[in-house]
């Protein structure tokens, strides 16, 4: 039972001290913070539940700095939010200023609130039915409002007429049965019913202010689905009109981290090759990953992981934090000689870019400021701890599950993506008889990728004329819907690309509004990337337009899932409309856009692309019903770009593409079944050209589409595993069953070997007292052409083999010995 309290005592020095002490048990993950006096708090304890919370009142003193030479009076020990009046030298962590005059605020604590149920997870966009249910919930508030119980009356059928239409969805429920009206439950295939509504979670609410400087902060921090821990602040102005504005430069929020942490994993990458890990000591100093794309871009490490020497996959007790933010952000450890190290991240903001009005609402400042905010609230900034990291991305898996309720409850429907097939090349017959070939190799979702609209013959022109263009696609029966009608005629669903936030200069929507382009002066406009222009989407114009175009496409076509684009970095990126900088402001209307779409249009995808390996937070994932993993789709560059990807990503929503041989981006040669084994975990689509395959390879994609359907909705449910091999020249990755009753693991020879025939190969996740079987999985079974081994390997049949799970933990399975590039896959089930 998740649990939080608060613990009062005094410390050895006589001062006062509050301990807030908050457990999730199923997760196996606890917190505990010292409140000394009335400053902020200290966090003492992130891991494991402790038996006797009680004790903590004696992690003050325990770690608690002595002072020391040439210091201040009080030795830093950095709170939740450090400042120099808490002797903090490091780099600012809060920043604020007033009139361009920088603030050193100390907070003194108001409010200490810690309950069982302190914090609440929102309803996702998963959580109304229909939008007859949004207009029949208003209409009851209208009613309540008005005191009529008649339209109450009548609103409240309706809203149960809505959910009981919705609820005709195999698995899909009213979360509360006493309560019809409310929002939906969806139930996966492991019978869990997954609630999309607000969720109460245990957690803390601390409110501080600094009254002579005129600045108050809300802070917050709570224990989430799965084990992760969150935090997020919001400053306050406590100032009237009559004084300048606060600036808030920024806020960012960390965690301290026991001095067993000492070595960091972060990834970078480029366009292409996303996610590469990278290792160093940490030492003292700040290491810092900043993000100034105006999105987290391909050299964006998705976690900032702190561990024990050495910590792997399978084993070491690590710390990791994201920020969960799609615009600027960093993330940073930092360690000062006199502390220990800071886990930290937040927003980035440039100057002027969010000021905030007079207390008690936004309004006009007294240095003339009248678009000042009421408030500015952090994103979320998340933290997960674990013995190894698989145990640290199971924790993110979970809590996106959690977060997309109807994506576990429906078989992720397998997709065709035109893109590699036909590029910008649109043309009726030809994308009907790719239609054709793709529903009879099992694809039921067919996606239309760019090309489509206004003058988008290339990439250089027509970029934000989001009119479907009449010189590719005539009205009539070769028209863009006659193609989406005869789409779902073959019972698929329709996609179609956008790139909602970019514009070529050459387009209608740039000679005819150039103030609705990011730019940083008048007449002058950033550099360009891929011919392309960033629109200012908080230019309300702007907004509505795209908004509008977007929905009624929707409407218009029946389309079931928007591939949404976003190809250019985001810099120097002032709204006209403003003056102002705005990738703050952009990126809520990008959140805004997705929202407005999603709950208009219930059970309406959207894939985040962003060149692929872009823009990967969750952020966008709170509204993103999966991620574009690269625009590679090469399965040996694949094989490390979703390992990594998955640290934060349940493979469930990555998509992972079956391409062409040689693949385009490399012009690697590859086997078919190696880039199908390395499709197989994810969502799973094809980026290949089929109207040009011979039939062998169609027969051979269907089998293992088939085969594929036989476990995707258990993929969505699976803990995602990786194994910690020597040999860097294999990888170990599978899902095993949440009672861990059964699993699937593939094995790929990368490269070349120094050991041979390949090593056995240890299969984490399963339990250790059972009895399992192993074989190969059907599509795997014929080795010809694969391996190269010159005898059998004695398991390797049907039947296979029964070993103890220690067995196979500890020592593992000897898999077959592979010619370079080549994977396989094998199942392992409970006797």
């Amino acid at each position: 039972m998740s649990h939080a309290t608060q613990i009062h005592g005094t410390a050895a020095d006589g001062t006062a001290l509050t301990v807030v002490y908050a457990e999730q048990p199923a997760d196996r993950v606890a917190f505990a913070l010292a409140f000394p006096g009335s400053d902020l708090p200290r966090l003492v304890h992130w891991g494991r539940p402790v038996a006797h919370p009680d004790s903590l009142l004696g992690a003050y003193d325990a770690l608690k700095p002595q002072r020391v030479s040439g210091a201040l009076d009080e030795t830093a020990w950095p709170s939740v939010l450090p400042t120099q009046a808490e002797s903090w030298i490091g780099e600012p962590r809060l920043v604020l200023r007033r009139g361009g005059v920088e603030l050193f605020p100390k907070f003194v604590v108001t409010g200490i609130e810690a309950a069982d149920d302190a914090g609440v997870v929102g309803a996702t966009v998963d959580a109304t039915p229909s939008p007859e249910w949004v207009d029949a919930a208003r209409a009851f508030g209208r009613g309540a409002l008005a005191g009529d119980d008649a339209a109450m009356a009548a609103a409240s059928d309706a809203a149960v007429h809505a959910v009981a239409a919705a609820a005709t969805q195999p698995g899909v429920t009213p979360a509360d049965p006493d309560d019809p009206t409310g929002p939906l439950a969806y139930e996966d295939v492991a019978g869990q019913a997954r609630t999309a509504g607000p969720v109460r979670v245990p957690g803390v609410r601390v409110t501080a202010c600094d009254e002579a400087l005129g600045v108050e902060i809300e802070w917050r921090m709570e224990i989430v689905s799965g084990g992760l821990l969150r935090q997020q602040a919001e400053v306050r102005n406590l100032f009237g009109a009559d004084q300048p504005g606060l600036e808030v430069g920024k806020v960012e929020l960390g965690f301290a981290l026991p001095a067993a942490a000492a070595e960091i994993l972060t990834t970078t990458g480029h366009h292409l090759r996303e996610r590469s890990p990278q290792r160093q000591p940490l030492t003292v100093g700040r290491f810092a990953r900043p993000q100034l794309a105006g999105r987290p871009d391909f050299d964006a490490t998705l976690l900032t992981t702190v561990g024990v020497p050495g910590f792997g996959f399978e084993h070491g007790e690590a710390w990791a934090l994201h920020v969960a933010w799609s615009g600027n952000a960093v993330s940073a450890v930092e360690r000062l000689p006199y502390t220990q190290a800071q886990l930290t991240g937040g927003e980035l903001l440039f100057g002027g870019e969010v000021t905030l009005g007079p207390a008690g609402g936004a309004g006009e400042t007294a240095d003339g400021d009248a678009t000042a905010a009421a408030s500015y609230r952090t994103p979320w900034v998340y933290g997960s701890y674990g013995d190894g990291l698989n145990e640290i991305a199971a924790r993110f898996h979970t809590y996106l599950r959690s977060r997309h309720p109807r994506l576990v409850a429906k078989p992720r429907p397998v997709i065709l993506n035109t893109w590699e097939a036909v590029y910008f090349q649109h043309d009726f017959d030809t994308l009907k008889a790719l239609a054709d070939k793709a529903a009879a190799s099992g694809v039921e979702r067919f996606v239309v990728d760019d090309g489509w609209f206004g003058a988008r013959r290339d990439d250089t022109k027509g970029l934000g004329d989001w009119q479907i263009s009449p010189e590719v696609w005539p009205d009539g029966p070769k028209s863009l819907k006659a193609l989406a009608d005869y789409v779902h005629g073959l019972g698929m669903e329709f996609g179609l690309w956008f790139e909602p936030e970019m514009t070529n200069p050459d387009s209608e929507l740039a000679r005819n509004h150039p103030d609705w382009i990011l730019a940083p002066v008048p007449g002058r406009l950033p550099m360009q990337g891929r011919s392309q222009q960033v629109v200012d989407l908080t230019n309300p114009e702007a907004f509505d337009y795209i908004a509008h175009a977007m929905d009624a496409l929707v409407g218009e076509l029946g389309i079931d899932y928007i591939k949404w684009d976003h190809n250019k970095l985001v810099t120097e990126a002032v709204s006209p409309k403003t003056g102002r900088p705005a990738v703050h402001a952009q990126t809520e209307a990008v959140y805004r856009i997705f929202r407005t779409l999603k709950t208009r249009h219930p059970g309406l995808e959207i894939e985040s692309c962003s060149s692929g390996g872009g823009r990967v937070d969750l952020g966008i994932l709170e509204y993103a019903d999966r991620i574009w993993v690269s625009d590679c789709v090469d399965p040996v560059e694949r094989a490390d770009i979703q390992r990594y990807t998955s640290l934060l990503v349940p493979p469930f929503m990555m998509g992972e593409h079956v391409g062409a041989s040689p693949a385009h981006s490399t012009r690697r040669a590859t086997s078919q079944e190696l880039r199908m084994a390395m499709a197989f975990f994810g969502h799973m689509g094809i980026e290949w050209d089929l109207n040009h395959e011979p039939q062998e390879a169609l027969d051979k994609l269907g089998r293992w589409v088939g085969e594929y359907k036989k476990h995707r909705d258990w993929f969505a449910v699976d803990t995602c595993v990786h194994g910690d091999t020597p040999d860097p020249a294999v990888r170990l990755d599978g899902m095993v069953k949440p009672e861990r009753d059964a699993a699937i693991y593939r094995f790929t020879q990368l490269t070349t070997s120094q050991t041979y025939p390949a090593a056995p190969v240890r299969l984490p996740g399963l339990d250790p007292d059972r009895l399992y079987r192993v074989s190969p999985l059907a599509p795997s079974l014929d080795l010809e052409g694969l391996g190269n081994g010159q005898s059998p390997l004695g398991w390797w049949t049907e039947d296979g083999v029964v070993l103890p799970g220690a067995a196979l933990i500890a020592y593992g399975i000897r898999p077959p010995s592979l010619h370079p590039a080549q994977a396989v896959l094998l199942k392992v089930v409970a006797e």
